[in-house]
């Protein structure tokens, strides 16, 4: 089903792994056969470390005795694992923040009321929780470890994700400003470029199972924003090479198309399309069974690049990229040209022309600017829909480029992602256009009594109905919040109100912050997906700040779910 351009899905690149991610998937799916599905995590047992060679380790694994399903006696498993492997997440080390402090001079002066003040300053501590560096065993034997060699300290969001990740990090940047720690939010962008430079992307997330897939670019946000509150100059300089470099990866061929619109004209578009053609190994078990229900290996192939390209897009999983919204084995990710990636691609075309204006590389600079205004266009003739006023996901067909657009192939399901085009300046600065997007968001149906839903169906995907997650706030809310409509900014400053309550209620009941929210109950925590609701959180601690920073909290407004 899905579109055959220049080399179909499952024909495309591939990224091969490591030997020890192909190994660790062999001992996590005798783990699963072992053990069973109650309370087992697949990556858990692609983030163990070898305590020796991978030979002897291998050799050792092959020795086990084996029922004729292939499990090990549960005894015989957990002796293996404690004898040849390190565990999970024992190969990052607690790290403190150069830059912390416990109370930051001038740290959020719109928050009055005290109660608000205590816990805001809690979650800025949560930093220190949730701060790490690579072990110096995974800098001497690399081979030994999933896990990336970053050289500076990292943010991980928390619980299971053990690592960095990619765009998380950007509202881990805004979190950790908003908490003054400049250095901390730069050795975020410097292990970040790292990355970049060592593979030619930004990984989903430092270990050798993300290398084949990178997820939304937001790598100039964070650089615009650390500029934007430190002034460093020579900070900007050594990135704006490797965010050209970022930029040339996400417009080569794979993630290119070009659409034809209704008046001839060429637009040049993105999509996410992982170079994966196999089970992603963190989830290897679950993709297996998933495409057990293909018969043929090029089926599978496609499917499992799917799978992979939905978690390049950050959106892991939804019935966005589903033809089927019943079905996730009709996930059509490569087939979609994304409203978000191509606001974040916009917004990279604008913080390159900006960032190189700031160092005097102006040709770079009138370059990028061209570049912005050329994808602006396509914007409203590819994705805008003015009876919905919204923007909306495009799907291709099955056809050879340039393809020509046609209404019917615009996605009106209602998803927040419609909305994300607030978010930039050139959308939000233009007043109609605003009131027209906040009418239609006031009844879309997404608003809800914590915030705003992912989507309007209610699939058991966690980024679908009932779930709302920070990043989707964040980004619908600043954009309104600055714009000239005085609708707009009230409507902004209303969820985010809504959303700083629920994470402050389910807080106090539990002492964590979570992942993702209930948006339809006040205080309730998130769900469904394929793991259990993480808590932490690195972006959910983020935007918490960086709402407080932006809209306070008076002295006399209650903070209960009310």
């Amino acid at each position: 089903m899905a579109a055959t351009h220049s080399h179909s899905a499952y024909s495309g690149p591939v990224i091969p792994t490591t030997p020890l991610v192909s190994f660790l998937e062999r001992v996590q799916e005798t783990a699963l056969q072992t053990y069973g599905k109650s309370n087992f995590d697949p990556k858990e047992y692609v983030d163990l470390s070898l305590k020796s060679n991978i030979s002897i380790t291998r050799d050792a694994f092959d020795k086990l005795p084996r029922t004729a399903n292939g499990s090990v006696p549960v005894d015989d498993l957990e002796s293996f694992i404690g004898k040849y492997f390190n565990g999970a997440g024992d190969d990052l080390v607690y790290s403190e923040p150069v830059d912390f402090v416990p109370e930051p001079h001038e740290f959020l002066p719109k928050v009055e009321n005290p109660e608000v003040r205590a816990w805001a300053l809690e979650i800025h501590a949560l930093w220190k929780n949730l701060s790490r560096k690579v072990s110096s065993s995974v800098h001497d034997h690399p081979d030994f470890h999933t896990l990336l060699p970053l050289s500076k300290p990292v943010m991980v969001p928390g619980s299971r994700f053990r690592e960095v990740y990619y765009w998380d990090s950007y509202w881990v940047i805004r979190g950790v400003l908003a908490s003054k720690m400049y250095e901390t939010a730069k050795a975020v962008v410097t292990n970040l470029i790292f990355l970049l430079d060592t593979y030619g992307h930004v990984l989903n997330g430092a270990r050798a199972y993300y290398t084949n897939r990178s997820q939304p670019p937001l790598l100039s946000a964070m650089v615009y924003e650390i500029f934007n509150r430190t002034s460093d100059v020579e900070f900007v300089r050594k990135s704006l090479p490797p965010l050209i470099k970022e930029y040339r990866f996400w417009n080569s061929e794979i993630h290119e198309l070009i659409i034809r619109d209704a008046e001839l004209n060429d637009h040049s578009l993105n999509r996410y399309y992982a170079m994966w053609n196999k089970p992603r190994p963190e989830s290897s078990t679950i993709d297996q069974e998933l495409a057990s229900r293909f018969m043929n290996v090029s089926e599978k192939q496609q499917f499992y690049r799917e799978l992979a390209s939905a978690a390049e897009s950050g959106w892991d999983f939804s019935t966005r990229w589903m033809r089927n919204s019943s079905d996730i084995t009709t996930l059509a990710t490569t087939t979609i040209l994304p409203v978000d990636l191509n606001i974040f691609i916009l917004r990279m075309e604008l913080d390159i022309s900006f960032l190189a204006k700031t160092i005097g590389e102006n040709t770079v600079s009138d370059d990028f600017l061209r570049a912005s205004q050329k994808r602006q266009k396509a914007f409203s003739s590819i994705f805008w829909n003015e009876n919905m006023a919204q923007w909306l996901d495009y799907w291709l067909n099955d056809s050879q480029e340039p393809q020509t657009w046609k209404a019917e192939n615009q996605n009106k399901k209602v998803f927040a992602s419609n909305f994300v085009p607030l978010w930039i300046d050139v959308f939000n600065s233009d007043i109609h256009l605003v009131e027209k997007v906040t009418k239609n968001l006031q009844t879309s149906g997404l608003l809800c009594a914590a915030g705003i839903a992912t989507s309007l169906t209610n699939s058991g995907q966690q980024w679908d109905f009932p779930n709302g997650w920070a990043p989707l706030q964040h980004m619908i809310v600043e954009g309104l919040s600055r714009s000239a409509s005085i609708d707009a900014r009230r409507v902004a400053e209303k969820i985010a109100e809504r959303w700083v309550r629920t994470n402050y209620v389910a807080y106090k009941k539990k002492g964590v912050m979570h992942e993702k929210y209930n948006v339809e109950k006040c205080g309730d925590y998130g769900g469904g997906g394929e793991y259990i609701s993480q808590t932490g959180f690195g972006w959910s601690n983020g935007v918490v700040l960086a709402f407080l920073e932006k809209f306070g909290w008076p002295k006399n407004k209650t903070i209960d779910c009310n």
